[in-house]
């Protein structure tokens, strides 16, 4: 059972090391070190900063901002004053920035000075504050060309203060907003920390956006919180990331699989610096985990995740513990099982609903008690996810919204994905539900290729591993499929969103 400890408890300034010199975060492209005395000195300067601009306790921040280390510093710098960072891709056009603005109602708006053109027509009367990034500093923030405010006095957050703000994916209906407190990132963050063995000699890549939880968490805090360094590009370059990689002496890397396989493209020689590489997001296939292991000669952790949880919630260990390729891994910062419908529990072996407690888990969605009715039980989250576990280790096989229902019979999406990437020709493949009026639904698939082949040929293939009832009726060829910036993927509204022909 995962328990409250002190460290569980402590608010984000516990991140901070004032009297320690090593690099905190490094910016390959500014050729930029900000060691972890410069990075409290910037956060407490910040959050003067934002006071003196009128943010109180409470107030929320949004963030459009690229990755780098600004966006660590303000969101650290918001947490010391017990505001809430709600950090916005952005890549949204200006109607999706306009419908998350009015969802989260801001009392500012930070965006790079001279960029974001549609979160600034999105925002309207919303006071928007320019950041300026300086090469050798701290971000500076600017209201109608004033620089720098003059920082006032701070009231510290503390760790019950809200965080971060974050949406769900709203894969099937639409986005909940969660908060996530400060104790909750703190214990997500020393939870994977502390299962990954990380320590002030370990230096993480931060591949993933840092307005998700993967790139934020996992990758970042995480890390700061044992003393050690992040390196924070601006953009994540395929080819540029050996090279920063092997000039940083980076230990890890977490990514999602998309992410990962476009990485490896560029991936030669294995960097003898790096300790493991970490999958999570969304699964990882057995044909991509062979070529990371190839690629970089060292274990490969499939984990899961989700920001309802402050992020990770299981993972496979490192050695000398044994990985479970297929699976997720053992509890790693969550308490997990498995519940039927009512939420009783199931044994090991039978497949029901996932559900998870612990401190990293939100307190609730925001302004929204339907949703929180049907998601919490009894002090556990209900994922969503449909699992189960063998020799304690948890194999996800996929939403159970998402699940496939021919005639009565359940097809997981996953099952029927992984078997077409496991084809020579098949770069990516996603599996959704098409309606059908005899079975009420059928198998549809959306197929990338790299190679040469055609329905008929990965249908045999699916013949060869799968029932009659899973193999894929109908199957799309497409140069490539939508995703979320983590890689996920919608599926409940792919089957309308992608063209392409059958063959």
């Amino acid at each position: 059972m995962i328990e409250e400890t002190p460290s569980a408890a402590e608010s984000l300034l516990a991140l901070l090391r004032a009297g320690e010199r090593s690099p905190a975060l490094i910016c390959p492209d500014d050729d930029a070190v900000l060691s972890h005395e410069e990075l409290a000195s910037a956060v407490h300067q910040l959050a003067g900063a934002l006071a003196a601009l009128g943010v109180a306790h409470g107030d929320r921040v949004a963030l459009v901002l690229p990755n780098g280390p600004e966006f660590v510093e303000l969101v650290l710098a918001i947490a010391a004053i017990g505001a809430v960072a709600a950090p916005l891709n952005p890549g949204y056009t200006e109607r999706e920035f306009a419908f998350y603005l009015d969802d989260l109602e801001p009392s500012l708006l930070l965006v790079p000075e001279g960029r974001g053109a549609d979160a600034r027509r999105a925002a309207g009367d919303r006071r928007i504050v320019d950041v300026s990034v300086q090469r050798h500093g701290s971000p500076w923030l600017s209201v109608a060309g004033v620089w720098s405010p003059t920082p006032m006095p701070i009231t510290p957050g503390s760790p019950e203060d809200v965080a971060l703000l974050l949406h769900t994916s709203g894969t099937t209906k639409r986005p909940k907003q969660v908060p996530l407190l400060q104790r909750n990132l703190m214990a997500s963050a020393r939870a994977i920390g502390a299962h990954y063995r990380l320590s002030e000699a370990d230096v993480s890549y931060c591949a993933m956006p840092l307005f998700h939880v993967h790139g934020l968490v996992a990758s970042t805090l995480a890390q700061l919180a044992t003393g050690g360094t992040v390196v924070t590009p601006r953009r994540l370059s395929q080819r540029r990331y050996w090279q920063q990689a092997a000039a940083h002496n980076v230990t890890w890397v977490s990514g999602s699989p998309t992410m990962h396989q476009e990485l490896i493209e560029h991936g030669t020689v294995p960097l003898p610096s790096f300790r493991f590489v970490r999958s999570c997001s969304s699964a990882l296939s057995p044909a991509l985990m062979k070529r990371l292991e190839g690629t970089y000669r060292v274990p490969v952790l499939e984990a899961y995740g989700m920001t309802e949880a402050s992020h990770q919630m299981t993972s496979n260990p490192l050695p000398p513990l044994a990985q479970r390729p297929g699976s997720v891994g053992i509890p790693a910062g969550a308490d997990v099982r498995i519940a039927d419908e009512a939420g009783r529990d199931l044994p090991a072996g039978r497949t029901g609903e996932i559900m998870v407690r612990g401190p990293g888990v939100t307190p609730g969605y925001r302004n929204n008690p339907e949703a929180n009715a049907e998601s919490f039980l009894d002090g556990w989250f209900r994922t969503g996810d449909q699992g189960l576990f063998e020799d304690g280790y948890l194999r996800i096989e996929g939403r159970i919204k998402e699940l496939i229902i021919r005639g009565g019979e359940n097809i997981s999406p996953a099952e029927v994905e992984a078997v077409l990437k496991a084809h020579p020709a098949v770069a990516d493949a996603v599996c959704f539900g098409l309606d059908d009026e005899k079975y009420g639904q059928v198998v549809g698939a959306a197929v990338v290729l790299r190679g040469e082949a055609d329905s008929a040929e990965l249908r045999r293939k699916c013949q060869e591993s799968l029932a009659g009832y899973k193999v894929p009726k109908v199957i799309r060829f497409v140069s490539e499929i939508p995703r979320t910036p983590t890689g996920k993927v919608q599926r409940n509204r792919i089957a309308a969103q992608l063209t392409g022909q059958e063959r």
